[in-house]
């Protein structure tokens, strides 16, 4: 049995947001296994940690550019917050951002990409690190691409132009004009970053993360004691809520919280009275997956000290 810690039921409270009691049986549960403990705590309805799970933070900046009908994102993280403030930061985030649109997908051409000045990105990171302190990663970069139509950009919690914590890119695939394309994008990126969607369509929703809800409602089902024919029924009419709601076309609009995505783009294409196609998305959030060190300072000088917190 892994040693169950006050830290580690602590850490578990915060993800799902259940009571401390409920941590600590948890994890006795799964041995310690923090993850299967969440999945543990969501069967008994205990937890509503599947968005809170993904956004473990970290910190520096997302960056987003556009240039015609292409987008960039990159996320370059950081050791601390200071350091997302730092005009040298955030001037090598933007030129990263730029160079991207011509190096695609591929971190490491990026990383290899010739930099303003002389070197590459991944020497300019290098000096950066050096000069300003503190250890600085080159962590993803995604490219849209329409071959007409407009790739529209939005940063939520933006500190700088084109910089932020949540990074969008809306592609948009039409002969309709920049008037109709940039506010219906705009809206549709502001509805991404709220609403956390894990796939363009459902069928293209991860079939690991479908099986796992599934796992998870089977179990949840299995407790009310109905027939197996009613537990089965009820198992694939959870699942395919999950899908639904995962699922950015069929999610409901933020703005009116009762139309699908895939609706208000069919109703701008008619307004508009040409065909909109919705291609695709990216969403970049400021240390999502990454899982951070936490310290308890207090304990640290006071030990430093040589005394008890």
């Amino acid at each position: 049995m892994a040693e169950i810690t006050a830290a580690t039921v602590k850490d578990l409270r915060e993800r799902s947001g259940a009571g401390m009691m409920d941590c600590k049986k948890a994890l006795s549960e799964t041995n310690g296994d923090m993850e299967a403990a969440v999945d543990w705590l969501r069967s008994k309805g205990l937890a509503a940690a599947a968005k809170k799970s993904s956004r473990t933070a970290a910190e520096g900046l997302v960056g987003v550019a556009v240039a015609g009908t292409k987008g960039a994102a990159v996320e370059v993280n950081s050791e601390t917050d200071f350091v997302a403030k730092n005009d040298q930061f955030q001037a090598f985030v933007k030129t990263v951002s730029g160079i991207a649109l011509e190096t695609g997908d591929d971190i490491e051409a990026l990383r290899a990409a010739s930099y303003p000045g002389g070197g590459t990105v991944g020497d300019a990171l290098t000096a950066n690190i050096a000069t300003i302190g503190e250890n600085q990663t080159l962590r993803r970069v995604r490219v849209l691409t329409v071959s007409n139509g407009a790739v529209v950009p939005y940063v939520h919690n933006q500190i700088a132009p084109g910089m932020g914590k949540i990074g969008v890119l809306v592609a948009l695939e039409s002969d309709a004009g920049i008037d109709v394309l940039e506010p219906l994008g705009k809206q549709i990126a502001m509805h991404i970053a709220a609403s956390f969607p894990q796939a363009l369509h459902a069928d293209h929703l991860d079939a690991d993360t479908v099986e796992r809800e599934r796992a998870i409602a089977r179990e949840k089902a299995a407790e009310s004691g109905k027939p197996e024919n009613i537990i089965e029924k009820m198992v694939e009419g959870a699942v395919a809520k999950f899908k639904k709601e995962a699922a950015l076309l069929s999610q409901l609009f933020v703005m009116d919280n009762k139309t699908p995505v895939q609706d208000v783009v069919a109703k701008a294409a008619k307004d508009a009275g040409t065909s909109i196609v919705l291609k695709d998305y990216v969403r970049f959030q400021l240390g999502e997956g990454i899982e951070r060190e936490t310290s308890d300072f207090a304990a640290e000088v006071a030990a430093a000290a040589g005394v008890k917190a």
